[in-house]
């Protein structure tokens, strides 16, 4: 696949993609969440662009460990109208929802939204699949173990790497049973995983170019950077910078930044060394 069909926009995938995070919540993780008037919405994503931000993606809900779930409506109100504005003032942004409900990501869609990002891969509403299917948008499907309640209450695996396939094997073959053209793959990484496994997997990330689909690589200031340099999230950025550039080497198409900027100077510097020639 070497390019999405975003409603008729399209997004070559000859380079790695960088896709910036506005999370429309109060409970961020990392400081940088939404809380702000519309001008400063505006500003601020009008800053992302500058950067080189290809995607903006707009989620409604924490989905750190131990968050509990915002319902449907209290989503909806986050979301739709932080989605609405910036498509009327950047109609040309890619605008991706972050949502495991299809009727936010059916909404979302109709006021400027054209990717779907689930971090559940359709497990927690039975219609999503169904309904990305008929909205013909592309669908980032997640692997997670448990819920963001619950995920990180002692994980478990015999092979993190070939079970995340072999979900993803399953998944896919639902996705195209629902007639999505476009899917894109995520790890979950810091989902359902410890420090461990995110590592495990990261290094054998390559292992899942198996399934010829874009690969999603959500490494930001997660806990398996700031938790392995005995640091916070707020000084997570240059283990950001060096685990992008890891998940780069090792096939990632989409990098998910709070940073748009460094991410944008990890993925030139990883162009000009991979495409070196004497």
């Amino acid at each position: 696949m070497l390019t999405l069909n975003c409603k008729g926009k399209i997004l070559s995938l000859e380079r790695p993609l960088i896709m910036g995070i506005l999370n429309a919540t109060p409970d961020s993780f990392f400081e940088g969440h939404l809380n702000d008037s519309n001008d400063s919405i505006i500003k601020r994503v009008g800053h992302m662009i500058a950067d080189g931000a290809d995607i903006i993606d707009i989620g409604g809900q924490s989905t750190k460990p131990g968050s509990e779930r915002v319902e449907l409506e209290a989503e909806k109100k986050r979301v739709i109208p932080v989605i609405d504005l910036i498509h009327q003032h950047y109609p040309e942004c890619i605008i991706s929802v972050d949502t495991y409900y299809s009727k936010v990501a059916e909404l979302a869609v109709h006021v400027g939204a054209s990717i779907v990002n689930d971090i559940s891969a359709g497990n927690f509403d039975k219609d999503m699949i169904e309904i990305v299917g008929k909205l013909k948008v592309p669908y980032i499907c997640m692997h997670m173990q448990g819920t963001p309640e619950t995920m990180q209450n002692n994980p478990q695996y015999q092979n993190i790497t070939k079970e995340v396939i072999d979900f993803f094997s399953e998944k896919i073959q639902e996705c195209k049973k629902a007639n999505i053209q476009d899917i894109i793959i995520d790890p979950g990484f810091g989902f359902g995983k410890t420090i461990e496994h995110n590592f495990k997997l990261l290094r054998e990330m390559e292992a899942l170019k198996i399934l010829k689909l874009p690969i999603l690589a959500g490494l930001s200031r997660k806990g398996m950077i700031y938790k392995s340099l005995n640091t916070s999230a707020n000084e997570a950025l240059n283990g950001t910078s060096i685990l992008n550039t890891l998940a780069l080497n090792n096939g990632a198409s989409f990098l998910r930044v709070h940073d748009v900027k460094e991410a944008r100077e990890a993925v030139a510097l990883f162009q000009l060394y991979k495409n070196a020639t004497l």
